[in-house]
């Protein structure tokens, strides 16, 4: 579990094809400080598993599913990315509830600079558009942001210099994709009221359903 408080701004050192997947060796010496064989590491919003580190480096094998699902696919040597560990319990929960399992990517459609702030628009998948609330949180490359504006296609959000400066959301562009994941608990709630994909019943059924057990 992780909490879209990124570490580190990580580069991509070398990418290996393996025909069904791809290797990883990626450059972070904070998040490599204490990783081991075995942990996870989130990569742009993606959970990665560790497979070996040194002198400030790691791998980790990315799978086809994940690189299906991904803007992972897209990275090359000199790529810069956004890195962040697990968060330890009992410790400070800075973002939100983040599990490093993609929903989705969207696409960055334009960059609007403020005196101090910079807002970000971005497409957003149809399936997802429903989990995305104006002051909600999302995930975007890892990042745990709250969202300005949310339309049926599109979202906006407002980073602020920090976020500019030390994650990759600073020298995306227009054009370029990036990994979304939404809140995990708005899926639950509509797991839970039936609202799943299997065409449950809404919330307007439930609520006449409680109305005639009065």
């Amino acid at each position: 579990m992780f909490t879209g408080i990124v570490e580190e701004l990580g580069e991509v050192v070398a990418v290996e094809d393996l025909g069904d997947a791809s290797r990883f060796r990626l450059r972070g010496p904070v998040v490599t400080e204490d990783a081991k064989h075995g942990d996870s590491i989130a990569v742009n919003g993606v959970c990665l598993t560790v497979v070996e580190t040194a002198d400030g480096e790691f791998t980790a094998d990315v799978m086809a599913e994940t690189l299906n699902r991904s803007s992972l696919g897209a990275l090359a040597a000199g790529s810069r990315v956004n890195l962040e560990r697990p968060m330890a319990l009992g410790g400070r929960l800075g973002g939100h509830l983040v599990q490093g399992h993609v929903d989705g990517t969207g696409t960055i459609l334009e960059r609007t600079p403020g005196e101090h702030w910079e807002i970000v628009k971005i497409a957003l998948p149809a399936a997802l558009s429903r989990y995305v609330v104006e002051k909600g949180s999302i995930t975007v490359d890892g990042v745990s942001l709250t969202v300005v504006d949310a339309a049926d296609d599109y979202f906006t959000i407002s980073l602020i210099p920090t976020t500019l400066a030390l994650t990759t959301l600073g020298i995306k562009k227009a054009g370029d994709p990036v990994n979304l994941e939404v809140d995990v608990l708005a899926k639950y709630v509509e797991r839970l009221l039936g609202r799943g994909a299997d065409g449950g019943a809404d919330l307007k059924d439930i609520e006449e359903i409680k109305e005639m057990d009065r």
